[in-house]
């Protein structure tokens, strides 16, 4: 199945058609963390990743869910591309933290167990990968060149302090079961924030 292109090509577009209350809403608490968690297509745009972002935000991370409100709207319809997502509050947060994580979903495309994680800070996606194996989850590190591999300039994951961050595309199936299972839910998330808390050590380290 292929998606359809998305319906607008800027935050300023989609508002000249779309309610912010009632077509969508955005959810955002800034914790002045080093770290802030993104959820550009959550809500009912892509089911799910607003829940897997609160949850690796937990209480320390800050965070941001831009959501549609709607279980009835196609995907497309609300769906910004990763390279055009211009929201500024959106932008605001990303723009001031050290590092960024973008949480999205992707079609199971015959792979419905693996996550897959890129963006051009490929250090920490590496961390993130590690620790979701280490935790019984299937992941793979996308490369450059690959599809939904994150790696261009202006997508939102890499539009931190550092021009670097990771997009973690996690596959319906998996979405499912960990909405459907909260200790699931909880470990899978566990996983990502401490791979996060321990390159930020790095970090802060270096």
């Amino acid at each position: 199945m292929t998606r359809q292109p998305d319906r607008y090509a800027s935050f300023s577009a989609l508002c000249e058609h779309e309610i912010e209350g009632v077509d969508y809403c955005i959810r955002m608490e800034d914790r002045s963390s080093r770290v802030a968690i993104i959820a550009p297509h959550g809500g009912f745009i892509e089911p799910a990743t607003s829940e897997i972002t609160l949850e690796i935000a937990a209480e320390s991370f800050s965070f941001y869910c831009f959501e549609g409100l709607s279980a009835d709207r196609l995907h497309h319809e609300l769906h910004l591309t990763s390279g055009h997502f211009d929201e500024p509050m959106g932008l605001g947060l990303v723009s001031q933290s050290l590092i960024v994580i973008t949480i999205h979903g992707r079609l199971d495309r015959g792979d419905p167990e693996t996550s897959w994680v890129g963006g051009l800070d490929t250090s920490l996606g590496d961390l993130i990968v590690q620790a979701l194996r280490g935790n019984d989850f299937a992941a793979v590190a996308r490369a450059k060149g690959e599809a939904l591999a994150g790696a261009g300039a202006g997508n939102i994951c890499n539009r931190g302090r550092r021009n670097a961050g990771v997009q973690l595309e996690i596959p319906r199936h998996v979405r499912d079961m960990l909405l459907a299972d909260a200790g699931r839910l909880r470990r899978y998330a566990g996983s990502v924030r401490g791979a996060i808390e321990q390159y930020d050590r790095i970090l802060a380290a270096g």
